[in-house]
Parts: C-alpha cells; sequence; structure tokens
C-alpha cells in the first residue's frame, strides 16, 4: 500500500520550509511525502485549491494524507469545499493535520491589512481566507486534528498586542474548527511549529491512529 503525505505551506512561503517535518514524518509514518508550492500572494485561495486538486489527483496513493500550515490549511479546506460541490469527486482515503491555521479568520492579517500597502503585502489567498471572521465547521469526510501554538513570541506582535494564548501570529481561539477529531495546543511560535520536533511527533501520531498522543 503506498501512502503519501502533502505537506501545504502557509502565507510568503514555498514548502522548501518544511523539508525537516518531511523527512521527520517520512521516517515516523513510513510514508513518501511531498511538497504543494502556490502562489499565496498572487492567486486567488480558490484558484489554488483548484491547484491543490488537480496536484493530488495526478498523485497515485492508496492513502492519501495532508499536513498544511497556517494559510495552508485555509487552502486545504477550500479544497475539500470544491470536492463537495463536485459530484464524483474524491481523493484517496487519509487524514489531515492543519498546524497554527487561523480557520475562523486572523486578527494579525487584519491589522496588517489596515496599513498602507497592507494588502497588497498580504496578497489575494490571504484577503480571501483571513480578513473576515467566520464560524466553520469540519465536515470533510475524514479524521482532521488542529494544533495550535502557545508560546506567545512570533511577528504577528509587531502589528499589536494579542491576547493569550496565541503563537505570537495567531489566536489559540482562531484555530479551533469544530468537527475536528482531536485537538492539541502546544508551547510552540507560529513559525517554529514547522521545525518542532514536538509538533513533527504528534503530527505523526494523528496520522497513524487519528488522534494524538497524550
Amino acid at each position: 500500500m503506498t501512502a503519501i503525505v502533502v505537506y501545504v505551506h502557509g502565507l510568503w512561503l514555498s514548502g522548501a520550509e518544511g523539508l525537516l517535518l518531511r523527512r521527520r514524518l517520512s521516517r515516523l509514518v513510513g510514508v513518501e511525502t511531498r511538497a504543494f508550492n502556490y502562489p499565496s500572494v498572487r492567486s486567488p485561495l480558490e484558484e489554488n485549491a483548484a491547484a491543490l486538486e488537480r496536484a493530488l489527483t495526478a498523485l497515485r496513493a492508496d492513502r492519501l494524507h495532508l499536513v498544511a500550515h497556517s494559510l495552508g490549511g485555509l487552502v486545504v479546506l477550500a479544497l475539500f469545499d470544491r470536492l463537495a460541490r463536485s459530484a464524483g469527486s474524491s481523493l484517496p482515503p487519509g487524514r489531515v493535520v492543519l498546524m497554527g491555521s487561523p480557520v475562523r479568520g486572523c486578527r494579525s492579517a487584519r491589522r496588517l491589512a489596515r496599513l498602507p500597502g497592507g494588502r497588497t503585502i498580504l496578497g489575494r489567498t490571504a484577503a480571501d481566507g483571513l480578513l473576515t471572521p467566520r464560524d466553520r465547521r469540519w465536515d470533510g469526510g475524514r479524521d482532521l486534528g488542529v494544533i495550535a501554538g502557545a508560546s506567545g513570541h512570533g511577528l504577528g506582535r509587531l502589528l499589536g498586542p494579542l491576547p493569550e494564548p496565541n503563537d505570537g501570529t495567531v489566536l489559540v481561539e482562531e484555530t479551533d474548527l469544530p468537527g475536528a477529531g482531536d485537538r492539541l495546543t502546544l508551547d510552540t511560535s507560529h513559525s517554529g511549529m514547522i521545525f518542532s520536533g514536538v509538533v513533527a511527533r504528534q503530527v505523526a501520531a494523528f496520522l497513524m491512529a487519528g488522534r494524538f498522543a497524550r
């Protein structure tokens, strides 16, 4: 049985930053890994979700897991919205983990958007997914786990104080997704979670068992 984990990066990144995480997951879970790169500034959310669908459909896998960081989680949710609207569209079974994804909107992003040139810096995917507070519920038909950070250190604090707990950019409450199978808050920052061995082990635990290790 071929199992593949696809890593979906966050805002302003390329997927290369996820190499260490992917190597750890390959070792811990015994899977192949891929990184999906998308133009987070230039293209709208729906366009990137469509590109992700095409990339995943082209993979030959019996099980297909998705691990997304930050804005990448919004691309993943938009992907499953697309699949729900498209009769007959499906992907191989697998699990999903969102790391630091502000699925309910992002206060830091809204603050940046109010600054001169802020919307341009954020780009189109973030403008579509992060600027409007929203209620979401997961009903994508597969196990989904949520990891939030609570170290309180990150670039988002440069835009103003954030209510605790937060990962320095995203509030823990902004990652809350009803319908998720499990959620976990760790002492890590927004960017640091990509490189954390603890986070990698928890992602691996969820991909294998559908729950985090406690």
